[in-house]
């Protein structure tokens, strides 16, 4: 039976063998034995790897070594120094059990099915340039294809150069117009959709090589759409299904109806959603509403989404519609429900916001000697300690009085910026850690192409299938 080592600091030991011992050991990993070594720091989150190597003698007697996860440094290092593998643990001691796999097996969200088409509403009103560096920052948040959304009574003179410097750029490309003539310079341009044709104007879908993307003439006209997909399938070529999304209170919930009639009566059609008339049009928080509509995507196979960012509101819906169709897929794959797979959507709230009783922290105030502040959350308010003891409060402006930092301005203004984030925290239950950024999930700018937060690691995007 494999001996893990556990390195921590005087303050977090006796919470460390807690959840070491209440962990069941009969489920996720091999069962383990282990042991816990206090490396002499107060705070375990000040563990450094070169801290390590001075203080803990080589060997072990353990086939791993797990360290706190915001040790800095090395770790590889280490490994090859006591010759066996040392890694980096959670940052929350709380989440152990999980981290070693023993309440979620691991679901792999780097896959996904649906096909993410991103607008860029204004296209006539940009620059080619302007066009191509707004489809790179599409891509970058998860789009598959870049729709170029033609406006009425609104030249586009400049639409077949944007169409050849898109796929220039690499790009999948689609336009979206309602008139002909623009679909089909586009089409002759080399777009690769048309967005969109109904039986009255599929003809154009002949003229050019591009997929089109088939609607009703009315939204309630069904026997339209279903006379354009027979007369596809008739030629034999490729398209999409959109019987459309109608906004909340005109005909929502009877278009939800359409999209499943279509797949039953259709359970071979490629179908798209265009979810824009949902999250732009309602004023609430967009990455529930892409949670919830990408969750329909999933039970209905649906291929493909249209989606915009014009509204402020809704100014991370590509992103958004990232994360959801990764944590809907998986659990559609997993038949699981959409819970526990990913935080990536829950940007205001979270499940597991407080990481520590209060009965924890009081625990862990009465051990500390130095006169450092250290922060905690817990459902009682926020929680302030030192060697002078515990101050509780709801309020951050109420702990000042009890802090004594009326004559050191840089520590005040450091305990204000901590204690405003800790009462953001409290107030919308969300977990906070000190010294650390409050994690706003996909409501946040992220580097490009970081998908750490809800990717396994080591894996990349899935290639849309065209």
């Amino acid at each position: 039976m494999e001996h893990i080592l556990f390195l921590t600091g005087h303050l977090a030991q006796p919470a460390l063998e807690r959840v070491l011992a209440g962990m069941d050991s009969t489920e996720g990993e091999q069962p383990f034995t282990w042991a816990t070594h206090d490396l002499g720091v107060q705070v375990a989150a000040l563990m450094t790897a070169d801290m390590i190597r001075r203080r803990l003698p080589a060997p072990v007697a353990a086939q791993r070594i797990v360290v706190p996860g915001r040790c800095r440094g090395d770790v590889e290092a280490l490994t090859e120094h006591y010759g066996v593998p040392v890694q980096r643990g959670p940052e929350e001691l709380k989440d152990l059990p999980q981290h070693f796999q023993r309440q979620a097996k691991p679901v792999d969200l780097s896959t996904y099915e649906v096909a993410i088409f991103a607008e860029i509403v204004d296209a006539p009103r940009l620059s080619v340039e302007a066009i191509v560096a707004r489809a790179h920052e599409l891509a970058r948040d998860g789009a598959n294809v870049i729709d170029l959304g033609c406006l009425p009574a609104t030249p586009f003179e400049h639409l077949e150069d944007a169409v050849r410097a898109l796929k220039a750029a690499g790009f999948v490309v689609s336009v979206d117009s309602q008139s002909t003539d623009e679909l089909l310079r586009g089409g002759r341009a080399g777009a690769d959709y048309l967005l969109s044709l109904n039986i009255d104007t599929l003809w154009v879908a002949d003229e050019v090589a591009s997929v089109p993307v088939l609607i009703p003439r009315e939204p309630s006209d069904v026997a339209s759409l279903d006379e354009a997909i027979a007369a596809m399938q008739a030629r034999g070529k490729p398209f999409l299904a959109d019987p459309i999304l109608d906004p909340i209170p005109f005909g929502f919930t009877a278009s939800l109806v359409r999209y499943h009639a279509l797949r039953q009566r259709h359970p071979d059609v490629r179908i798209m959603m265009g979810v824009g008339n949902l999250t732009e049009l309602t004023e609430a928080d967009t990455s529930g509403i892409n949670a919830l509509l990408f969750g329909v995507a999933a039970e209905l196979n649906i291929s493909a989404v249209l989606t915009t960012q014009v509204s402020p509101h809704a100014r991370r819906a590509v992103r958004e519609a990232d994360a959801a169709r990764r944590v809907m897929h998986a659990a559609a794959q997993n038949q699981t429900l959409p819970k526990g797979l990913s935080g990536a959507l829950a940007t205001v709230h979270e499940r597991h916001p407080y990481t520590d009783t209060p009965a924890e922290i009081a625990a862990t105030a009465a051990q500390v000697k130095d006169p450092n502040f250290r922060i905690q959350v817990s459902p009682l308010g926020l929680h302030v300690y030192n060697r002078d003891g515990e101050r509780i409060a709801t309020d951050a402006f109420a702990l000042w009085p009890q802090l004594g930092l009326q004559g050191d301005g840089g520590h005040a203004f450091y305990m204000g910026v901590e204690l405003g984030k800790a009462e953001l925290a409290y107030q919308l239950g969300k977990r906070y850690v000190q010294d650390q950024p409050l994690n706003w999930g996909v409501a946040v700018e992220r580097a490009a192409d970081d998908l750490g937060a809800w990717c396994a690691p080591g894996t990349t995007r899935k290639k849309h299938d065209e």
